[in-house]
């Protein structure tokens, strides 16, 4: 592996001794490797991707997307006057030929962005003002693109964070059947199906014009955004190979389902998983700090929904590949993907209790 990652980065307009390529981060979709090169005598790191093109069947619009994204953050916080503007946007290298990417002797497509120092991504938030920081960066980032020029993004995944079509996936998938697994998951499919009247609300919304299309980030973990080492603050949004059209909810309602339950996304254990109250308050507050400016009213009494709708959504995609045999997202072990669903199911419960809580404090924040 360290013969073929020194010879991946030789395609990039990296300069120096290689010196290692070790593997980094905890993404379920593509190989992430940390590369530290010695550029005389000091040492620098960049990050390395092998793109997963198996998911992401148009790597080069993907790509697109990307650059142009990342470009034009880059842009206003240049015009901004900002320090280290090189933290708060991710930034391509260069292959020799002048493109944001390279395809390697392995056939697959590898990109490379400067490593951001002094800052890391956490699994699960430990603090109210860890949540505040996450949602304001993220918040930040749509109002960002608010303004992107130019042709509409690639929707790099049609239908993405289409409901009904992800439940229309899972049914297909139930009565398939095709690794017997389905006797397991009765209980799991029943709670989805009689939920399914609220998977078309937000898609309706938009339909009839309430709800605007905005360019999102559409996968909004909050291991998906760096919080400096030492003030804790948002410094950039990363993992850009869903950003593309959607709605606000869907980048609102993520960070509800990976930020308010203290629980691994795939903790066995479901007593450990349920909404904190005060960590929703810290996303609701830290969003709107930065994103009220363009929300308009219909999408601000949406935000509590987003959250259960959303965290539902993604129980039924690990359910959905859980009954096809684990072809979408990475496992580490029998059910893993079974576990991930029951996660999120138990969170959808503990959500829809609290609801009428989460639409009094949006009243009370102006």
């Amino acid at each position: 592996m360290k013969d073929k990652l020194k010879n991946i980065c030789s395609l990039f307009q990296i300069y120096g001794d290689y010196v290692s390529g070790i593997p980094f981060g905890t993404g379920h979709i593509n190989d992430t490797y940390q590369i530290t090169y010695n550029q005389g005598g000091t040492l620098l790191h960049y990050t390395l991707q092998r793109l997963n093109t198996n998911v992401f069947r148009r790597p080069l619009e993907l790509m697109e997307n990307v650059s142009r994204v990342t470009q034009h953050i880059h842009n206003k916080i240049e015009l901004e006057g900002a320090s280290e503007n090189s933290r708060h946007t991710l930034q391509l290298v260069l292959s020799h030929y002048g493109k944001p990417y390279v395809f390697g002797p392995d056939g697959y497509m590898w990109r490379c962005y400067l490593f951001i120092e002094k800052a890391r991504t956490y699994d699960v938030l430990e603090t109210t003002d860890m949540a505040y920081q996450a949602a304001k960066a993220f918040g930040g980032f749509q109002q960002d693109l608010v303004d992107l020029p130019g042709k509409r993004l690639f929707e790099v995944i049609p239908d993405f964070h289409n409901t009904p079509s992800r439940i229309a996936a899972l049914k297909k998938a139930a009565e398939e059947d095709i690794m017997g697994r389905r006797k397991y998951v009765e209980r799991e499919i029943d709670f989805i199906l009689s939920r399914e009247d609220d998977a078309g609300l937000l898609i309706a919304l938009n339909k009839s014009g309430d709800i605007p299309e905005r360019i999102t980030h559409n996968d909004t973990k909050l291991n998906n955004v760096l919080l400096d080492d030492t003030t804790m603050d948002g410094v950039c949004v990363i993992d850009l190979d869903t950003v593309m059209p959607g709605l606000v909810h869907y980048d609102f309602g993520d960070m509800v389902r990976t930020g308010t339950s203290p629980a691994a996304e795939d903790e066995q254990d479901l007593s450990k998983v349920y909404m904190r109250f005060e960590m929703f308050e810290a996303l609701l507050r830290g969003y709107l700090s930065s994103a009220a400016c363009f929300l308009n009213e219909a999408e601000r009494e949406y935000l509590p929904f987003s959250g259960k709708l959303i965290t539902m959504e993604i129980g039924t995609r690990f359910l959905t590949d859980y009954l096809m045999g684990d072809v979408y997202f990475k496992v580490h072990r029998d059910g893993h993907n079974l576990d991930r669903c029951r996660t999120q199911l138990k969170l959808v419960e503990s959500i829809e209790s609290q609801m009428d809580r989460m639409k009094n404090l949006l009243k009370d924040i102006r």
